[in-house]
C-alpha cells in the first residue's frame, strides 16, 4: 500500500492548508499531492494581502513536507504565461509571479509538474484526455513515464487548450479518458462531493459560489496508489465502494438501446427501448426518456434501467 493525501483547488483559501495539517498530524501518508489553482476567487482580485497570505501558507506547508508534489493549474499558469482568463487579476500579477518564483525555491523541480504518476494513479489538475494525446502529443508511446515527461515539457502553445491536463474535464463524459488502466485524480471541476466516474476521481469540493457559499462538502480524500482504492480522510481509512455505473446519467447517450422496468403494479414488465432524451438536473435525481415501439416513457428513473443492450 502507498497512500497519497490529496489537496484540491485552493483559490485563495489559505486555511485549507491548516485543515490539511489536522489530518496529516493523525495519519502518515507517503505522498501529499496538491492539484493546483493556488490563486483567484470571486471578488478577490484586488485583495493582494490574501494572495500573499495564500502563497505564504503554501510555501510553509511545502517546506514542512518533503513528500509534497504540485500539479500546476490553469489559474496558476495564466500568470506564468501572461494569458488572461476568467478570474485573472492584472493587479495581482506581480504578487502571483513572485509567489510562483518562491515556490520554485522550496519545491524541487521533479516535484513540480502538470502531471504526476505514482504507481497506478495519475494526478493532474484537470485530467489527461485521449484526444490530447492523439492531437497534441501525436499518439501514445510504450513508456508512460516518457509520455508524461513529454507533456510536462510543454508550454503555453500546447497546454493552453481545452483538452490539456490543466483544462480538460473528462469527468463530464464528453471526451474519452486516456490510459483507462490508471486511476486519474483531478480537481478543476467543482463538485458537491468527491465524484468517481470512468476511472476519474474529481475532488474539487472546496470551491465556492459567487456569494461565498461552499459548493461542496469540503472533505479531503486519500488514494492508495497501488490498489487504486480511495476514501475520505475523515472516515478512519475506510475505502469507498465503487458506484454502480448504471445509476449515473453519464453512462447513457441518446440512441442507446436499454432494457428497463416499465408499467405499474401488476402491469410491471421488462421492456426494451431506445434512449431519446437525457434529463440532467442540477438538484435532484437524473432520469431518461425512452422510446419504444408504441410509447415514449418519460422520466424513467435510472434505478429502473436493467442494462444496456449489446454491451459486453
Amino acid at each position: 500500500m502507498s497512500k497519497a493525501f490529496v489537496i484540491p483547488d485552493v483559490h485563495l483559501k489559505p486555511w485549507i492548508f491548516d485543515k490539511a495539517e489536522e489530518y496529516l498530524s493523525k495519519t502518515e501518508y507517503d505522498h501529499i499531492i496538491f492539484l493546483g489553482d493556488i490563486v483567484d476567487d470571486w471578488h478577490q482580485g484586488e485583495n493582494l494581502a490574501l494572495y500573499e497570505e495564500t502563497f505564504d501558507a503554501l510555501i510553509a506547508f511545502a517546506g514542512r513536507h518533503p513528500n509534497f508534489l504540485l500539479c500546476y493549474g490553469n489559474h496558476d499558469m495564466s500568470y506564468a504565461w501572461g494569458v488572461e482568463e476568467s478570474g485573472y487579476s492584472p493587479i495581482a500579477k506581480d504578487t502571483v509571479l513572485a509567489g510562483l518564483a518562491k515556490l520554485k525555491s522550496v519545491i524541487p523541480e521533479k516535484n513540480r509538474a502538470y502531471i504526476h504518476r505514482i504507481d497506478n494513479v495519475i494526478f493532474s489538475h484537470a485530467g489527461l484526455a485521449e484526444d490530447f494525446i492523439i492531437n497534441t502529443v501525436n499518439g501514445h508511446t510504450d513508456d508512460i513515464d516518457e509520455l508524461l515527461k513529454k507533456i510536462n515539457s510543454y508550454g503555453v502553445k500546447e497546454m493552453w487548450s481545452s483538452l490539456s491536463p490543466i483544462w480538460a474535464r473528462p469527468c463530464y463524459g464528453a471526451t474519452a479518458v486516456a490510459l483507462p488502466e490508471y486511476l486519474q485524480v483531478v480537481a478543476h471541476t467543482p463538485v458537491d462531493k468527491a465524484d468517481y466516474w470512468n476511472n476519474v476521481l474529481t475532488v474539487d469540493s472546496f470551491s465556492i459560489y459567487a456569494n461565498g457559499d461552499p459548493i461542496g462538502d469540503q472533505r479531503f480524500v486519500w488514494v492508495d496508489t497501488v490498489s487504486k482504492q480511495w476514501g475520505f480522510a475523515d472516515n478512519n481509512g475506510e475505502p469507498e465502494s465503487l458506484p454502480d455505473p448504471r445509476l449515473d446519467i453519464r453512462y447513457y447517450k441518446v440512441g442507446d438501446k436499454v432494457r428497463f422496468i416499465g408499467g405499474r403494479g401488476d402491469d410491471e414488465k421488462k421492456i426494451e427501448g431506445v434512449v431519446e432524451i437525457l434529463n440532467r438536473y442540477r438538484v435532484g435525481d437524473n432520469d431518461i426518456d425512452i422510446r419504444t415501439d408504441g410509447c415514449l416513457y418519460k422520466h424513467v428513473p435510472l434505478t429502473l434501467i436493467l442494462e444496456k443492450i449489446g454491451e459486453e
